[in-house]
């Protein structure tokens, strides 16, 4: 079971595990076994979050969703296979939080009084300065 918040737990029975060599330095063992981790998440069939969840976790991360539903998440960091299936929990995990946390409301702010003043003072400033450019003609 992944607790991801107080409301929201996905079983582990909806993760499908599978796992490839992983890439990048290693030495034999990179050759020898298949420690990168590929979790697949049915997110279509998922009754665990609601759909305005799984509508802005396509939006947010559009690389890791597939065609046929399915929310990808890989982990090749570590040289095991089980750091590497806990990175992946923890990267879903912290995926489906943000993409639950309601956005925080943007509260409209009015200009203080000096900053008024202060754009005022320099389109004034701005204004004499060009004002004195002019050649006058008397």
């Amino acid at each position: 079971m992944l607790q991801v918040t107080d409301t929201i737990a996905i079983p582990d029975e909806e993760f499908v595990w599978t796992y490839a060599r992983s890439g990048g330095p290693g030495g034999q063992n990179v050759n020898k076994v298949a420690s990168k981790a590929i979790l697949r998440w049915n997110l279509d069939a998922s009754q665990c979050v609601s759909d305005e969840v799984k509508a802005k976790l396509r939006s947010a991360h559009p690389a890791h969703a597939t065609i046929e539903g399915e929310f990808l998440v890989t982990s090749q960091k570590y040289r095991d296979q089980e750091r590497n299936r806990e990175e992946c929990r923890t990267k879903l995990a912290a995926m489906v939080r943000r993409a639950a946390t309601p956005p925080k409301p943007r509260r409209p702010t009015k200009p203080s009084k000096g900053s008024k003043q202060r754009r005022l003072a320099a389109k004034k400033h701005s204004a004499t300065r060009k004002a004195n450019r002019r050649v006058s003609e008397d």
